[in-house]
């Protein structure tokens, strides 16, 4: 076991979600090795504890403390593999940080995950939700995840068609503490067109040819245009996108816009995604604070914790406006963090 992966008691860990609602780890342990980690689960299971894995703590909400063992994963990888002229694989452990692993690959001209700048949280964590944005979503560009299988204690090497990939969604997700990746491969290309469709996007870039752009200014615009949109966790708390752009029937949204023309949708194979934060926005939470939780007032998706609230304060704010969404247009909003203790 390395020096990292020391066991320690009843740690704090209000510094280490993005939401910074308190909470306390009855036992804690960093792990930076596939050693580390095995010897981790060996102790958890030896002495009956639960386990919970722990990126950066940017998808998840702390309901109470965790009486179990929280396993900080800090594998640390970063290299590139099958190098040609078209493009190159790059590998990733679990532990490294999402936002500066696309940078780097930008920087280096490789594109496919430049839509995914600013996206908080760690390699890891990407695929368990199958992170998106702007008209990218992971599994675009993911070949496979490595994971260690707690059932057979093997170390799975899991390809892109074996990760039940959705949006928003996957096989790890469905199957919550199951699988532990401890790092994934990615699959980036020199000459991929670059995804500009978005509409924020062609509104950011304006009549630039796409051909005169890099994959480090579309990466950089899409910084500018999450920082415009969305709050820093660093300045006020928040776990970025609190509720899924849910998914209708083309009937049900053919009922909304007969009565909502302004409603916000997305045609796509006989369904309708829904804009969360527009049905959010006209339900009148946008900018809503109450003496500790609240919703940021330039995204409606957000919810922010600007007081110190509690984990509960916002899993109850996030209640009442899925409720108020609910009977207003008749549409049921889907958390996106998941929900840890009490």
């Amino acid at each position: 076991m390395s020096p990292q992966a020391e066991l320690q008691e009843n740690v704090g860990l209000t510094k280490l979600n993005t939401l910074c609602v308190s909470a306390t780890a009855r036992y804690y342990m960093d792990v930076a090795s596939l050693n580390d980690l095995r010897s981790a689960l060996a102790w958890a299971r030896d002495n009956g504890h639960k386990i919970l894995v722990l990126g950066s703590g940017s998808n998840l909400v702390f309901a109470g403390n965790f009486d179990g063992l929280v396993i900080r994963m800090q594998i640390a990888a970063r290299s590139w593999e099958q190098v040609d002229d078209k493009g190159a694989t790059l590998v990733l452990g679990a532990g490294e940080n999402w936002h500066d692993a696309v940078l780097y690959a930008a920087r280096a001209g490789y594109r496919g995950i430049e839509n995914l700048a600013l996206i908080p949280g760690t390699a890891g964590a990407a695929p368990v939700q199958n992170i998106g944005a702007y008209g990218v979503e992971l599994c675009d560009t993911l070949i496979s995840v490595t994971a260690l299988d707690r059932e057979s204690n093997e170390l799975l090497c899991l390809e892109n068609a074996e990760c039940g990939f959705a949006y928003r969604d996957s096989l790890f997700k469905r199957w919550p503490g199951r699988y532990i990746i401890t790092g994934i491969r990615l699959r980036l290309s020199r000459t991929k067109p670059l995804q500009l469709g978005y509409r924020d996007l062609e509104d950011y870039l304006g009549d630039t040819v796409s051909q005169q752009l890099d994959v480090l200014t579309v990466a950089e615009a899409v910084m500018a245009i999450r920082r415009r949109k969305l709050p820093d966790p660093e300045m006020i708390p928040n776990a970025g996108s609190f509720f899924k752009n849910p998914v209708v029937p083309a009937e049900h949204f053919r009922e909304l816009h007969a009565a909502h023309p302004d409603v916000v949708g997305y045609p796509q194979n006989g369904t309708v995604k829904l804009a969360a934060a527009w049905l959010i926005d006209q339900s009148g939470w946008k900018g809503y604070r109450n003496a500790r939780v609240g919703v940021h007032n330039r995204q409606a998706l957000v919810l922010i914790n600007h007081s110190g609230g509690t984990g509960r304060d916002v899993l109850e704010l996030a209640s009442e406006i899925r409720q108020s969404v609910q009977e207003r247009f008749g549409v049921n909003l889907e958390m996106e963090p998941g929900i840890v203790g009490g």
